[in-house]
């Protein structure tokens, strides 16, 4: 195990614009960085990096937002946000929620897929500003935007291009009936659970409705690189859009099914995704073969996610802290690392906030109680690859720059 790196923090930035990314300056507007232009997802500003600027983004109990390279090391205090509840993200946007409204950020770092190969931004980071709304607000973001859903009755989907100008545009706004729902953003449009509808209203980028999908009790939604996945209570559905459109498709449970999936993680971009299943077992949904699989991992877990298609592999967080490496296929544990977050797992008011996180590379698990960042190396036995150790509580994590 490798010792514990030092989390060097600088002081509290402005809220209005954040402190810059760690690196070189970002080249001028009349100075456009190579590769800019359609297609490419650079913006004026913004520098072009040989490899990806990968950081963990946290927010602290207090809304302090701290940004971790990955890379040096270094970390910078972006700015603060009142205190948080729950933090999502695309890999660049950071969306902060909290009763009544979701606070957005943006990391300053993103990867963009220009499909047989990728380019690497860093820019100014920014507090873009604040989404109000009646209730609870639940976001759901890919790089197809964000949809943000209020249970008091309002459904929102955000302008993913005005947001990369540092503008925040509603795309639409609409009433719907009180519920825990979603919002999930499609190339052309969003799914906006409805009650009243029996499932899923197929809308459009105005809000105007194009049709409706059967699904009861959606929960759980997440973009693979075949399609859209909405979690149903006796399946999913799987919205796949090409140049004839967008269609959607029904993928059922098996007859023998165990407890539904209510949420769903991967590795981004994959098709292959991971959700619980009761206590101690997982479905893996592989999207692109249209079907499920069922796990008994043999004791409580607590956190799951697809790391790869072609060995199935899993990580898991059991209910103890311990990261574990399973064959998808098998259900055999690969390797299991020592407790790691048990403190955090025990205590109600921060057990929320764990995260487990998988790239292509690297797993990452944050511990609010023990005050670390975990890199862990599922390909290597489990391996502790690093140990960040932070001087505030990362209360909510969230790796960017992917």
């Amino acid at each position: 195990m490798s010792p514990r790196a030092p989390f060097a923090l600088l002081g509290l930035a402005a809220l209005a614009v954040l402190t810059g990314c760690q690196g070189a300056p970002a080249p001028t507007a009349s100075e456009p960085p190579a590769g800019s232009g359609d297609g490419h997802g650079a913006i004026a500003g913004a520098e072009e990096l040989a490899e990806p600027a990968l950081h963990l983004t946290s927010i602290a109990p207090d809304g302090g937002i701290h940004h971790l390279d990955l890379v040096d090391e270094t970390s910078e205090v972006l700015g603060e946000v009142a205190p948080v509840d729950a933090l999502e993200t695309d890999g660049r946007f950071l969306y902060a929620a909290r009763g009544g409204e979701v606070s957005i950020i943006d990391s300053g770092v993103w990867t963009w897929n220009h499909v047989d190969h990728f380019h690497y931004y860093e820019a100014p980071a920014a507090l873009l500003g604040e989404v109000p709304g009646g209730g609870t607000p639940r976001t759901v973001a890919s790089d197809l935007g964000a949809g943000i859903f209020f249970d008091g009755g309002e459904a929102v989907l955000l302008d993913l291009d005005a947001l990369k100008a540092g503008e925040i545009v509603e795309r639409f706004r609409l009433d719907v009936p009180a519920h825990e729902g979603l919002v999930v953003p499609l190339p052309a449009g969003a799914l906006v659970s409805d009650p009243a509808v029996g499932g899923l209203r197929h809308v459009d980028v105005d809000g105007d409705d194009l049709d409706t999908v059967a699904c009861v009790d959606p929960a759980g939604s997440i973009a693979t690189n075949v399609g859209v996945v909405v979690g149903c209570a006796d399946g999913a559905v799987l919205a796949v859009t090409d140049a004839g459109g967008t269609t959607v498709e029904r993928v059922p449970y098996p007859a023998e099914a165990g407890d539904r999936a209510l949420s769903f993680a991967a590795r981004e971009g994959r098709p292959t995704v991971a959700g619980l299943s009761g206590d101690s077992a997982f479905w893996l949904l592989d999207t692109r073969e249209r079907a499920w699989s069922h796990i008994d991992a043999g004791e409580p877990l607590v956190r799951v996610a697809a790391v790869d298609d072609a060995d199935r592999h899993v990580v898991a967080l059991t209910a103890d802290g311990a990261v574990l490496v399973i064959d998808g296929a098998t259900g055999e544990h690969l390797a299991r690392t020592e407790p790691l977050v048990a403190a955090s797992l025990a205590d109600a008011d921060r057990a929320g906030g764990v995260t487990l996180t998988a790239d292509q590379n690297r797993t990452y698990l944050n511990g609010p109680a023990e005050g670390v960042l975990f890199e862990i190396d599922p390909a290597d036995g489990g391996r502790i690859a690093r140990e960040l150790t932070a001087d505030h509580v990362p209360a909510f994590v969230a790796e960017t720059g992917r």
